[in-house]
């Protein structure tokens, strides 16, 4: 640890931080020391900061690091420039009804990671190496050869080696699904899925006058047995599966479940599509169904679900030459295809490794967050520890609607069953999500106030009159 020196001022400010050697990005650390400072009291609104060169004199570190200091607490909201006067710790920010979103299912914010530099730097690369006029261009064919290169790598974990030739570059992981139901169904085709479901299949489906017919499951997923019996029953051109970490349930289904669900789908000759966002975020995951039976099953594989949400990428895996065109030429109907800048920086993340390195941070942050909604939901937890979200079944007295209202009512966004069912049946749970709430003190907040409403009955409605 280097002890910090007053160079220029033989009265440093209380407030300056001891810089740690193996504390993390020096600019980060005073960023910290001035949220900290804020909290205490040690510093208040209105108070003058230190000119950025003398407090770089004073802590020994170079003027930019001091720079992205300001500048990283200036995004935390905690100080204001006013021009030639300086820097001042900024008042408050007021929040009307803040809204504490449990809802949207988004990977958390890894901790130490400085998600503008990784920006700054991937864009930096990808300009400094890429053809300017290609990035600007129409790219028909599924990516360039580059970002499916790249999507091959991403796919490496849960295939091996892949022929990247064999990955299609979609502009994210809802459009795959809407190009491959335009691609391989017909109007009034049924489409099997589970009882809960994710809800933008439904969304696809009923755009395109595709019908969704719910197949059971048990606590390890869609039933064998009643997916045949309901495949010679409708005739269904396409099974849809969410088996890792399943939206909304939390469910991985078992290795042995995903044999048989691949069995029973080579025999009725119907394809099974396997929509895969949160397999790397995933303890030590079953094989994917499209490893088991490579021509059975369309494989997509998002980095919106697992990085984060503005990288809207998907990688598609598609074995088959002919449904690959008839594919491309669907997705060209509605999407055309992914940005090539935003493929590009993709790309240029998973090929450098910054990918991976944002990939574990999100991993090693989800499950911290698991662990404090396991302490404070106790009983009710519904998760499994990993992944981006919680099924949390409700006791007897609250149904999910009436839940996800009352929440609302005291700032806190939930989502219920029913935006998730695809039958008649509906469970009475909701889901929330964990990482849609980048602060952790506010995910705290939002979930211990999510378990007192659930310890208490609901209240007799009524209406106010005015």
């Amino acid at each position: 640890m280097s002890q910090l020196k007053a160079i220029q001022d033989p009265h440093p400010p209380s407030w300056l931080p001891h810089l740690a050697a193996q504390g993390g990005p020096r600019f980060l650390q005073i960023a910290d020391a001035l949220q900290a400072a804020v909290a205490d009291g040690s510093l208040k609104p209105g108070d003058r900061l230190p000119p950025q060169r003398r407090l770089a004199a004073q802590l020994g570190v170079d003027l930019t690091t001091v720079t992205r200091a300001y500048d990283e607490a200036r995004r935390r909201h905690l100080l204001e420039g006013r021009g030639a006067r300086g820097t001042y710790v900024a008042a408050p920010k007021v929040e009307l009804n803040p809204v504490l979103d449990l809802s949207m299912n988004t990977p958390p914010p890894p901790d130490g990671v400085d998600f503008g530099d990784m920006l700054k730097q991937g864009l930096s690369q990808v300009l400094m190496r890429a053809d300017n006029e290609l990035l600007m261009t129409y790219h028909l064919g599924g990516g360039s050869e580059a970002d499916r290169q790249a999507g091959a790598a991403w796919l490496a974990p849960m295939f091996g080696r892949l022929d990247a030739s064999q990955v299609v570059v979609c502009p994210g992981a809802q459009a795959a699904i809407a190009a491959l139901i335009l691609a391989l169904t017909a109007p009034g085709d049924v489409i099997l899925a589970e009882p809960m479901t994710y809800p933008g299949l439904r969304a696809a489906a009923t755009r395109f006058s595709r019908r969704i017919v719910a197949v059971d499951a048990d606590q390890h997923g869609m039933l064998p047995g009643l997916l045949e019996q309901a495949c010679r029953q409708h005739r269904p051109r396409l099974v849809y599966l969410n088996p890792t970490l399943q939206n909304p349930t939390a469910i991985t289904m078992p290795e042995g479940r995903r044999r048989e669900l691949a069995g029973v789908a080579q025999r009725c000759h119907v394809r099974i599509v396997e929509d895969d966002p949160y397999w790397l975020l995933a303890d030590a995951p079953p094989p994917p169904i499209a490893a088991l039976a490579p021509h059975q099953v369309l494989y997509i594989s998002t980095l919106s679900k697992c990085l984060t949400p503005g990288l809207r990428v998907a990688f598609v895996l598609l074995r088959d030459p002919d449904e690959r065109e008839r594919f491309l030429v669907a997705l060209r109907a509605f999407a055309l295809m992914a940005a090539p800048l935003t493929a590009a920086l993709a790309t240029q993340w998973i090929l450098d490794g910054s990918a991976g390195g944002l990939l574990e941070g999100v991993r090693k942050e989800a499950r911290l967050r698991h662990r404090m909604a396991r302490d404070i939901l106790a009983g009710r937890y519904g998760g499994t520890g990993d992944g981006l979200h919680v099924w949390l079944a409700l006791p007897a007295y609250w149904n999910s609607a009436q839940l996800a209202r009352a929440a609302d009512s005291e700032g806190i966004a939930v989502t219920p069953a029913e935006a998730f069912a695809t039958g008649s049946a509906c469970a009475n749970a909701i889901r929330i999500s964990l990482g849609s709430i980048q602060d952790r003190g506010r995910l705290q907040a939002g979930l211990q106030r999510l378990s007192h409403l659930l310890a208490r009955r609901p209240e007799p409605f009524s209406a106010a009159v005015v």
